[in-house]
């Protein structure tokens, strides 16, 4: 031991668990300039997991090689947290932000914790608590009032927008059902590398990677965005998240990436100047309180480790 300063974590955890969500919520910003040139939303989908996704894989290649040693007969794990859950929940992510605001789809994907119970209650036999039906009437009801169903407000959005945001929360939430099988047998290091790579082939054949080539490097700040899009609101913030998970309760650490939504939401109104009613607050907050009441400390069971480890991916 050197006789340096010891590390005050019950500081620097909060704030990388803070700053984690603060880069999440930028991913609406940099994703702009992709989206303006005429990239698809698969196709910045693909763009997002190459940079992070190769990024890490050359990280191990280079310092941590014996962490890229898997089982042909352990790919489905991997075709679950890659394929299902990243590929599919960014495109349909990107399609609801596409056909409404960033705003409405950055808070639709945060259902993606009452799938998650849905998911622990058939998949896991964990008990349906009266906290857990609470949660969900919450966040449903913030759903309708975000689509405009109810009040009727100028915030209303497409059936077909408000559908593209549920399915983006459904399969983000498959991350941890595929992951939970993965680390128990893998490092996390492992599972996020080889996520991304699955991710990555899985799409090739449908995103006009020559398209895709010639949009992003034809204005150079459009380039400068996609290396951001996939270093600083990808991969920079699952490390930062990951490392305060190691020391605070995670209870306090899902409170504090809350931080999201809300940066989205603002980034929508002020940087785009989209419209923002009462009715769309009003769901913002209720699906935000039913996700606090889902991970508030009443909870009696804690997460298992695989879990905890596993949530550091978005």
């Amino acid at each position: 031991m050197t006789g340096g300063k010891k590390t005050n974590w019950s500081i620097l955890a909060p704030l990388l668990v803070f700053l984690a969500g603060l880069a999440w919520g930028l991913i609406g910003l940099f994703s702009y300039e992709l989206r303006r040139v005429g990239l698809t939303p698969l196709q910045v989908t693909h763009w997002r997991d190459l940079v992070a996704g190769g990024t890490l894989f050359l990280y191990l290649l280079f310092r941590k090689r014996e962490l890229l040693k898997i089982r042909l007969r352990d790919a489905w794990m991997f075709i679950g947290t890659g394929v299902l859950s990243v590929a599919l929940f960014n495109i349909f992510f990107f399609i609801c932000m596409q056909e409404s605001t960033m705003a409405v789809a950055v808070t639709l994907l945060h259902t993606s914790p009452i799938f998650l119970m849905i998911f622990s209650v058939l998949l896991f036999k964990e008990k349906f608590t009266l906290t857990k039906g609470i949660a969900t009437v919450l966040a449903a009801v913030g759903s309708v009032f975000i689509t405009g169903m109810i009040g009727g407000g100028a915030a209303q959005i497409t059936g077909r927008a408000f559908w593209f945001g549920i399915l983006s929360g459904l399969f983000y939430s498959l991350y941890t059902v595929f992951g939970r099988f993965a680390l128990r047998r893998y490092s996390w290091l492992t599972v996020i590398t080889y996520t991304f790579v699955f991710a990555i082939i899985a799409l090739f054949p449908l995103s006009d990677f020559p398209r895709m080539i010639e949009l992003t490097f034809s204005e150079s700040k459009v380039a400068l965005s996609m290396v951001i899009l996939g270093l600083f609101s990808t991969l920079m913030p699952f490390l930062l998240y990951t490392k305060g998970l190691e020391h605070m309760e995670v209870s306090k650490a899902a409170l504090l990436t809350f931080v999201e939504p809300t940066v989205g939401m603002l980034v929508s109104v002020l940087v785009f100047n989209e419209y923002f009613s009462i009715d769309y607050a009003i769901g913002l907050i209720l699906i935000v309180t039913a996700i606090i009441v889902l991970n508030g400390p009443w909870q009696s069971s804690p997460r298992c480790k695989e879990d905890l480890d596993y949530d550091g991916l978005r």
